[in-house]
């Protein structure tokens, strides 16, 4: 997936109110960026870091820049927690997610369960239907391991529950993990954050729920899911 060619490398000021951060621009210029995300970014915030940011051509926008990349000194990360769902999609209509690769028919923001929407919906005709869940992975304190969550999530625990009843019911459900570094070889669930996430994930992978991790290929150019990471 090609990002903006207005991709611009700043330094970082600081972040606030989660949708807010203040950079500065080589020329001194100082603008407040959008910031795609709700989480904590723990690791990611420390102000004189250089990122990346991009301008929109939308005028009605109430700030043109948007924070896409955090430039750490081995790797870049994204924190755009838009970009795993449309990564996922370009993967896997290009067919590049094997364990996938049968199903040629998916529907985005599929309404399931009790209030729930699934990321997508696949099916193939000889094939259950699959509920397939999308998270956004940026947390990491050990030298190469991605970790999730990086806090609290009862939606995400619930998601787990909502898609093991669909084992129950004989469809196929399964979470992809989506890990926004280029600085990470191992996956693992991070306990000391969310017990009841893990425990969830526990239950819902005992019930069949399948999961997998995948490391992203990134660049000020674009972004692309890469290869598999293993599950620690």
């Amino acid at each position: 997936m090609q990002l903006p060619k207005s991709m611009t490398r700043v330094t970082l000021l600081t972040r606030y109110k989660r949708f807010l951060a203040d950079v500065e621009f080589d020329d001194g210029t100082l603008l407040t960026a959008h910031c795609a995300n709700t989480g904590s970014m723990s690791g990611l915030t420390t102000p004189g870091l250089p990122v990346w940011v991009w301008r929109s051509d939308n005028e009605k926008r109430k700030l043109a820049w948007s924070l896409e990349l955090v430039e750490l000194s081995n790797g870049l990360v994204g924190i755009n927690t838009a970009q795993p769902n449309r990564l996922v999609a370009e993967a896997l209509a290009n067919k590049h997610i094997a364990p996938l690769s049968a199903y040629s028919t998916i529907r985005p923001e599929v309404k399931y369960g009790e209030k729930s929407r699934i990321d997508f919906l696949l099916s193939e005709p000889g094939l259950p239907d699959c509920y397939l869940e999308v998270k956004n992975v940026h947390y990491s304190r050990q030298k190469g391991l991605a970790e999730f969550p990086d806090s609290p999530t009862t939606r995400g625990a619930r998601h787990l529950s909502e898609m093991e009843k669909m084992c129950q019911q004989g469809h196929r459900a399964v979470t992809i993990y989506v890990i926004q570094r280029t600085d990470c070889t191992n996956f693992a669930l991070c306990p000391d954050n969310d017990p009841a996430y893990v425990a969830a994930f526990q239950s819902a992978t005992s019930a069949g729920v399948e999961a997998y991790a995948y490391a992203c290929a990134i660049s000020p150019d674009e972004i692309r899911l890469n290869q598999a990471l293993p599950f620690l």
